[in-house]
């Protein structure tokens, strides 16, 4: 066994800005190093992608280091050949993949440096004609990994019925850096900076524009709630395929006054700060960051009961819970959060609440730190605190 620091090299394919699982990776390498662990992230890109200055910006903000590796996809042997040439010039010592194809080119690559292989699984959510076949592929690949992290109770248990070994398995929930997400301006003034009025009731939603996030939902349930006379106004950030059709969506539905789609904000902050209530309508996540973002600022969350939202947050406590794909019922909790101001206060301090104590950033990597501190040959490189309790 070596006496060395462990490094690892968190691994991902990424196309334009990236999402959620992209500020877990890039805010990783800080926190692991008060473990004795360094690490990089490298993330492997469409060639001229201009989306990927933003990701470059965004670790230069988290204090990490970036490996560019530009991937022509689907099998780029030359994208494969420059993992291979980093794995053995930084000597890397854990390979952590962070999706299907990052944990594909993990089995190669470890054919020519010897590694120890982990994988996180953030969730299956985005569905095209070619899903299945990454489902094969990651399947396929799991089983040959060491240890599989999973964010939220239903893909621990998808795994678990798999072909991985429940002793390699660990359920480990997203988290985020909770003094990252102070309220740093007043909410009136974060309004104006969209052209909000500051008496007007104001949703926010988060999130890549595809059909899986379920924002034409959304529209649907604020058109509704609006013909009833309610000042209702909703943010919408993120970009993607859907533009256009949920584009004409919200003109059909004549709440162009009222409907924005902000595109991809740099700093998601400026949208928490504004809103009254964030809103999660997807059909499919995993555990997303923007839930935790929302809570750790303060606002009220009202979200569908999608994958690891039921773990994290208890109806009417600290978010208010309605169930995936029911316009219905996404209606009437809107109707309930714009109407009970009391529940609003509630769940909003709930949720913070819940978020400090249970869900911050560091908390999380003691407990990654605690997975790679199980495998063989690492466990005397990684400081002491790091492996206090056993991996959960």
């Amino acid at each position: 066994m070596s006496d060395q620091r462990p490094f690892v090299l968190h691994t991902r394919i990424i196309t334009g800005v990236g999402g959620g699982p992209e500020k877990t990776i890039l805010n990783s390498p800080r926190f692991l190093q008060s473990h004795g662990i360094d690490s990089a992230c490298l993330f492997m890109h469409p060639p001229g992608d201009d989306g990927f200055a933003e990701v470059e910006s965004r670790a230069e903000r988290a204090g990490a280091e970036v490996i560019s590796v530009p991937d022509s996809g689907p099998i780029d042997f030359g994208a494969i050949r420059e993992c291979i040439r980093v794995c053995r010039e930084r000597n890397v010592t854990v390979w952590h993949g962070h999706d299907y194809k990052s944990n594909a080119i993990g089995l190669i690559v470890n054919r020519f440096h010897r590694m120890k292989l982990v994988t996180t699984v953030h969730g299956w959510v985005l569905q095209t004609k070619k899903t299945p076949l990454y489902y094969w592929v990651d399947r396929t690949s799991l089983r040959w990994y060491d240890r599989v992290i999973c964010v939220s109770q239903d893909l621990f248990e998808r795994c678990a019925a798999t072909a991985i070994r429940e002793d390699r398995l660990s359920l480990i929930q997203n988290a985020i850096v909770v003094e990252d997400y102070e309220r740093t301006i007043p909410q009136a003034e974060a309004k104006a900076r969209f052209g909000i009025s500051s008496n007007r009731f104001l949703l926010g939603a988060c999130g890549r524009l595809s059909p899986e996030k379920g924002f034409d939902l959304l529209i649907q349930a604020v058109r509704n709630v609006v013909a009833e006379g309610q000042d209702v106004g909703l943010l919408i950030a993120g970009e993607g395929p859907a533009h256009d059709e949920l584009q004409t969506h919200i003109e059909n539905a004549g709440l162009t006054d009222r409907v924005q789609l902000v595109g991809f904000l740099s700093d998601p902050r400026e949208l928490f700060q504004a809103i009254d209530l964030f809103v999660l309508s997807s059909l499919r996540e995993g555990l997303p960051n923007v839930v935790l973002e929302a809570m750790a600022t303060g606002v009220p969350v009202l979200a569908t009961r999608v994958a690891g939202i039921p773990a994290v947050m208890t109806h009417e406590q600290d978010g208010f819970i309605v169930d995936t794909g029911d316009v219905r019922q996404l209606e009437a909790g809107l109707r309930r959060c714009l109407d009970e101001d009391e529940l609003r206060v509630r769940i909003a301090a709930g949720g913070k609440q819940k978020v400090v104590a249970d869900l911050s950033f560091s908390r999380r990597m003691e407990r990654i730190a605690n997975v790679y501190g199980s495998l063989d040959g690492i466990r005397p490189a990684i400081s002491n605190r790091a492996l206090i309790g056993a991996p959960s």
